[in-house]
């Protein structure tokens, strides 16, 4: 197992998202955490107004280049959001920091409900194109998934057989090992993450009831447990099946909160003990 692993994103001072929930979700599950943090926010950007915003992709290739002269690689990495500097730093870079067959986790942070974020352009849809052919496994939601290919972003629900041919083609196009499409609202009223890997050969979908609301951080909690889940040994469908239940649970304990603002995040914390429960399952198997 791969417990040397590096997480690579931006880290917001308020707001459990992104790097904020990766350190301490993957340090309770037993890895060991290293990072390389592509920005400095305030806060993150939903809700807080004008947060501030520092660019670190200054700062990252020395890090880059003190970590190569220790000879350091990682086994496992999880990307998430970069921000245009930084992707285009990675790209440069990103064959020094991880070992050969390493296990690479690639969100391609950059959008939702039909729009690219604010900040990001054409430009950095090209640039994440060209990174995520270095991924292991790919986790767009449909938004994501649309600009990557290149297509109109769907700003309705889809069919399921629209989702499976949206990835299909995104498996298509990058030829990738292993893929899921993430927050995929179904027509049926049920949200469903649809996932592909070379083994089976076969695209396959977990569907929920939708619950009410947006909650900030919860694609960052999905993908981190996601990670773990992997990085321990389960099966990519499990391990969708265990980071839904997860990111549910999350969601549902924080609504009986009642001073919850979901600004700062949802409560996770209390199902921890759980979650490493069945990472003990795992590695008994294992």
């Amino acid at each position: 197992m791969a417990t040397n692993v590096l997480v690579v994103q931006d880290l917001s001072c308020v707001g459990q998202v992104s790097m904020g929930v990766a350190l301490p979700l993957l340090g309770a599950a037993g890895l060991r955490p290293n990072i390389l943090p592509t920005a400095l926010l305030s806060t993150h950007t939903g809700g807080f107004g004008a947060n501030t915003y520092l660019d670190l992709s200054n700062e990252v290739v020395k890090i880059i280049d003190h970590w190569e002269s220790l000879g350091l690689k990682f086994s496992a990495a999880y990307l998430g959001y970069l921000g245009q500097r930084p992707l285009n730093t990675i790209l440069h870079y990103f064959d020094k920091l991880v070992a050969p067959q390493s296990f690479n986790l690639i969100d391609p942070v950059m959008g939702d409900n039909g729009s690219l974020y604010h900040g990001f352009d054409d430009n950095y849809v090209k640039g994440m194109r060209k990174l995520i052919v270095k991924a292991s496994l790919i986790t767009p939601n449909v938004t994501e998934a649309a600009l990557l290919l290149g297509n109109e972003p769907p700003k309705h629900p889809l069919t399921l057989t629209e989702a499976h041919a949206l990835l299909k083609e995104l498996r298509h196009r990058f030829d990738i090992q292993q893929a899921i499409l993430t927050g995929v609202h179904l027509t049926n009223g049920q949200v469903a993450v649809l996932g592909y890997d070379e083994i089976s050969q076969e695209i396959w979908d977990q569907q929920r009831p939708k619950l009410p609301g947006s909650y900030f951080g919860t694609g960052d909690i999905f993908a981190s447990v996601l990670f773990i889940m992997l990085v321990h040994g389960a099966s990519l469908k499990g391990a969708v099946k265990k980071s839904m239940e997860f990111v549910s649970k999350s969601i549902q304990s924080s609504l009986a909160i009642p001073e919850f603002d979901n600004r700062y995040g949802v409560d996770y914390a209390s199902h921890l003990p759980q979650l490493l429960k069945e990472i003990e399952q795992l590695q008994r198997k294992g």
